[in-house]
């Protein structure tokens, strides 16, 4: 799959409040041509930006507190690349990772829970090596892109970015997942079957390789969680 970052400046603190504020974490609020929170829905950490840390929680499969939908939701060419604004920009090291999920019939990506074995993956960002440990090319990005398959077939969806913060992830529970969830209506589309479809949450397990690792010293190469990519 295609993907895509514009670096933009390194985050900097105007002041000590606001760096206590603001402990380097970060938002996808919005997606091209659209304002924050208008076809994204608007997350639980809004007002912290703090990530998700336990795997098993609700909030791993778009990050908000209850079903609301977003206003809007985007029209989406297959093939087409949809782009996420950061906000502030990414700030730790780790994989970003982008899903769908094909709203049923009879509902709209606006109401949707998107419960259950719905989820396939798109996308997963490659680790390299520096410096005597793992990095990702995010790091820094304030904006990220990813290509919807060519064959996924037309209907409403939604579509989730996960950023995984793999700083603290030598210790139990300490990756945090930086997520949201865009409706999309894809058109243009083809034929596909998009697979494995997973539940979410369900896919991962806190002692995945890919979520409790050290990325500084151990670590050799990185085995993302969840499912292979479909790649359409």
């Amino acid at each position: 799959m295609k993907f895509s970052t514009a670096f933009g400046a390194a985050m900097t603190a105007t002041s000590v409040n606001a760096a206590v504020l603001q402990p380097r974490h970060y938002l996808f609020p919005s997606i091209q041509g659209t304002s924050d929170w208008s076809s994204v829905r608007q997350t639980a950490n809004f007002q912290s930006n703090a990530g998700v840390s336990d795997v098993s929680s609700g909030l791993m499969r778009c990050y908000t507190s209850s079903n609301r939908g977003a206003a809007n939701t985007q029209s989406v060419a297959a093939g087409s690349t949809v782009s996420f604004k950061a906000s502030p920009n990414i700030f730790h090291q780790g994989p970003l990772q982008f899903y769908m999920a094909k709203v049923p019939s009879g509902q709209t990506a606006a109401t949707w829970d998107g419960s259950g074995n719905v989820w396939f993956k798109i996308y997963t960002e490659p680790a390299s090596r520096a410096n005597g440990g793992l990095s990702w090319a995010s790091l820094n990005a304030g904006t990220v892109s990813v290509k919807i398959p060519n064959a996924t077939p037309d209907g409403e969806y939604l579509l989730r970015i996960e950023h995984i913060a793999l700083h603290q992830a030598s210790q139990p529970n300490g990756a945090q997942f930086y997520i949201s969830c865009a409706q999309i209506k894809v058109t243009g589309g083809g034929s596909g079957n998009p697979s494995p479809l997973v539940a979410i949450p369900g896919a991962y397990k806190s002692s995945d390789p890919g979520i409790q690792i050290n990325i500084y010293n151990t670590a050799s190469n990185y085995i993302a969680p969840g499912p292979a990519v479909w790649s359409g």
